[in-house]
């Protein structure tokens, strides 16, 4: 094992769980949660922050500040109390209690936006309230995730590189669709060297990533209330938007055989099973990334009841079923 000075230089990279055994799926699923921040998004984090210090736009009393569901934040956090910064997280009333905790115990500030902007949603009303901040007080430096280059770049330079050397003969990628800083990393780099890869973004009923009308959404993480301006469509073979109750059950069927996964994993499984009922044949490669692990959502995704409309034994079968 390494020995480390500093939380971001650990991250594991090379775990990858086999769903055959526990779901029935064809699937490997890599595993970005091994880090000292608990999700892929201490690379982004990572990135972002190392090009503002190169960048000269961090400064002596300079406070980092930040529109995020959860992830992110905690990534954020992480960072800024390793390097020393200040760090605000504008986050909403969908993040995980635990998640918010655990950002202040790092010693960030959270603010909780506690009503969705008439037209943009959560996001909206998040980006909105930045935007503002970061306007009446220089100190205020927003990363902003939403149209930062690092977001996707990070990926282009580890996770799809990761991933081909794993898997040389690739033949599908499922990726969630969130900012889709990882969807473009790593179809970006699939697309310039390993160009036969198929790259199968994973969005939530509800989202408007990918057009249609916005919906109720309750798991934080995957799906936006306003279009993802990172994002380039071109770069993606195929769509497939899982709803919420599906994310569920696929997350507590996998707690059942001892694995715990949060509910952008479970969307992200639910997904590629969809897929891969209707495209899947034997002999295929595919594999999917799961974001982070489910501790922080013991009270949501975990909790029976939750959301107060939804049961598991209500859950229709879906092609995870059927496949199981």
């Amino acid at each position: 094992m390494p020995v480390i000075s500093d939380p971001v230089q650990f991250n594991e990279e090379e775990l990858y769980v086999d769903l055959r055994a526990a779901l029935g799926l064809p699937l490997y699923l890599k595993c970005e949660g091994f880090n000292f921040a608990g999700s892929i998004k201490l690379k982004a984090a990572t990135e972002m922050v190392d090009a503002a210090e190169r960048d000269g736009l961090l400064r002596p009393g300079s406070v980092l500040v930040e529109s995020s569901s959860g992830n992110l934040g905690v990534a954020l956090s992480v960072i800024a109390a390793s390097r020393g910064y200040r760090f605000l997280c504008v986050t909403d009333a969908r993040c995980n209690q635990p998640t918010i905790r655990l950002m202040e115990s790092l010693g960030s500030q959270v603010h909780v936006i506690e009503e969705p902007d008439a037209r943009g949603g959560f996001l909206g009303a998040r980006m909105a309230y930045v935007s503002a901040l970061c306007a009446s007080d220089d100190r205020y430096i927003w990363l902003n995730q939403y149209t930062n280059q690092g977001n996707w770049k990070a990926h282009y330079r580890t996770t799809a590189p990761a991933i081909a050397r794993r898997f040389p003969h690739l033949d599908v990628l499922f990726v969630g669709a969130g900012t889709t800083g990882t969807l473009m990393g790593c179809a970006r780099w699939f697309w310039q060297w390993r160009r036969r890869v198929r790259i199968v973004a994973v969005d939530s009923v509800g989202s408007v990533s990918f057009g249609g009308a916005p919906g109720r959404r309750m798991i934080p993480g995957l799906g936006t209330s306003v279009p993802p301006t990172l994002l380039d469509e071109s770069y993606v073979d195929h769509l497939v938007r899982v709803e919420e109750t599906d994310a569920i059950l696929a997350c507590r069927r996998l707690a059942a055989r001892g694995f715990m996964f949060g509910g952008s994993t479970g969307t992200v499984i639910s997904g590629a099973g969809q897929w891969l009922a209707e495209h899947g044949h034997q002999g295929l490669t595919s594999v999917a990334i799961a974001p982070d692990l489910g501790e922080r959502y013991l009270d949501t995704v975990y909790r029976e009841g939750w959301p107060a409309d939804t049961r598991e034994q209500e859950v229709a079968p879906t092609a995870m079923a059927r496949l199981a």
